[in-house]
C-alpha cells in the first residue's frame, strides 16, 4: 500500500520505490507517532522541525537523477530519513545539521541501522567547510528565501541541486538546479511547504 501511494502520486522510478520501501520510516519518526509513520504527511520531531511526508521525500529523491558513483550533500539532517534514503542510491552523503539534538540522533540511528555511508556534521548548512569538497548532487531539506550562489559552486559540473525556495511563513516552490557548461538551469516544479533554513548552529537543543 505504502508503495502503491506513491506511484498514485507520480513516483515512478523503480530504485527510489524500492528504497522507501526498505528504508524502516518508523525508526525516524517520534515514538509516539509510529503507528502515523507511513501516512503520507509530514510529522513533527525534535527542535521545532518536522520529517517530511514519504511523497515529498520519494519525489526530491527521484528529481536529483541519483547514480551509485554520486557524492551528495544533504542540508537540514532531520531524524535522518532522507539521508538514509539517499544513501541506498549512492556512494556517500555528507548530511548538515544546525542542531545538535537532531545531529547526535540521527548519527546514532544511522549507525544503529548500518547505513555507514553517511557522515552527519554538526554545522551551518548556509557554510559548508571547504574541506568538504564539491559534489554530484545537492539536496537542501528547509525552505531557503534564495539559493545562496556559494552553495551552487559546490556543485560539480552537470549536477543537480534541489531546494525549496520561497518565503519562510507559507508556500515554497520546489526548484531543481542544473549546472551547466554555460551556468545554472533552474526549473520550477511544485509547490510545497517545509521549515525555515537558517544560518549558524543553533546555540541550543
Amino acid at each position: 500500500m505504502f508503495q502503491l501511494t506513491l506511484r498514485r502520486r507520480g513516483v515512478s522510478d523503480q530504485a527510489v520505490l524500492r528504497t522507501m520501501e526498505e528504508v524502516p520510516r518508523e525508526v525516524f519518526v517520534d515514538p509516539r507517532d509510529r503507528n502515523y509513520a507511513y501516512r503520507d504527511s509530514a510529522l513533527a520531531i525534535a527542535c521545532g522541525q518536522t520529517i517530511s511526508q514519504p511523497f515529498v521525500v520519494a519525489y526530491m529523491t527521484e528529481q536529483l537523477h541519483l547514480q551509485k558513483d554520486h557524492r551528495v550533500l544533504e542540508i537540514g539532517t532531520g531524524s535522518g530519513y532522507q539521508a538514509a534514503v539517499l544513501s541506498r542510491l549512492c556512494k556517500q552523503v555528507l548530511t548538515i545539521e544546525r542542531y545538535r539534538t537532531l545531529a547526535d540522533g540521527a548519527r546514532k540511528r544511522l549507525e544503529k541501522l548500518g547505513y555507514y555511508n553517511i557522515e552527519v556534521l554538526l554545522g551551518d548548512g548556509f557554510d559548508v567547510p571547504a574541506g568538504a569538497g564539491d559534489f554530484d548532487r545537492i539536496i537542501v531539506t528547509a525552505a531557503m528565501e534564495q539559493i545562496p550562489e556559494k552553495l551552487l559552486e559546490r556543485l560539480d559540473p552537470g549536477g543537480i541541486l534541489i531546494a525549496p525556495v520561497g518565503p519562510h511563513q507559507g508556500t515554497q516552490t520546489l526548484v531543481r538546479v542544473v549546472r551547466t557548461e554555460n551556468g545554472f538551469d533552474r526549473k520550477e516544479l511544485v509547490d510545497v511547504r517545509f521549515v525555515p533554513a537558517l544560518p549558524g548552529i543553533a546555540r541550543e537543543l
